[in-house]
């Protein structure tokens, strides 16, 4: 019995031990990868991003050695405790607003924003407008009375009478 328990014991410490080493090798690998959301965190800063480089191409998927870097440099200033609008910032200071999608509803670019607005609300009146003019409403609108009929000459009567019953 004392046997049993001896070789037990040795099992169990074993599994101890060979537990223990295995958590603290899982413990260092996650220490030395930066968590996942730091990659997604990557993507999304650098989709808002173009490249200074290649034109019209956004940072996420331009594959130029430069953009790689900047990535990689974002990654570790993300690394560093750096927010999503300090990089942007950084960006736009080191390579001016070119490098943002849009450029920032401030200022005069503040017009890009809003004359598309003033042109489709110019352009809602004029079809209001027009189709009012097309649909011939009276001057005195939808509800007003007719406009009276000119008098009819007898002769013109006659004449009307005499070619419908001709018709016939």
């Amino acid at each position: 019995m004392l046997k049993i328990f001896s070789r037990l014991s040795f099992v169990l410490g074993m599994f101890i031990l060979f537990g223990g080493l295995a958590l603290s090798s899982v413990s260092v690998a996650t220490a030395q990868q930066p968590a996942p959301n730091v990659d997604d965190e990557v993507l999304r800063i650098s989709k808002d991003l173009y490249c200074p480089v290649c034109v019209g191409v956004p940072l996420d998927v331009c594959e130029t050695q430069a953009c790689v870097q900047w990535r990689a440099l974002i990654r570790e200033k993300l690394l560093a405790g750096a927010s999503a609008s300090e990089i942007r910032a950084y960006f736009i200071a080191q390579y001016g607003e070119r490098v943002l999608g849009a450029p920032p509803p401030e200022g005069f670019n503040l017009s890009v924003y809003l004359l598309p607005l003033g042109v489709l609300a110019l352009g809602a009146i004029i079809l209001f407008f027009t189709a009012r003019g097309w649909l011939g409403h009276p001057a005195g609108g939808v509800g007003a009375a007719p406009a009276s009929i000119p008098p009819v000459s007898a002769e013109y009567a006659e004449r009307i009478a005499r070619e419908l019953k001709a018709r016939e």
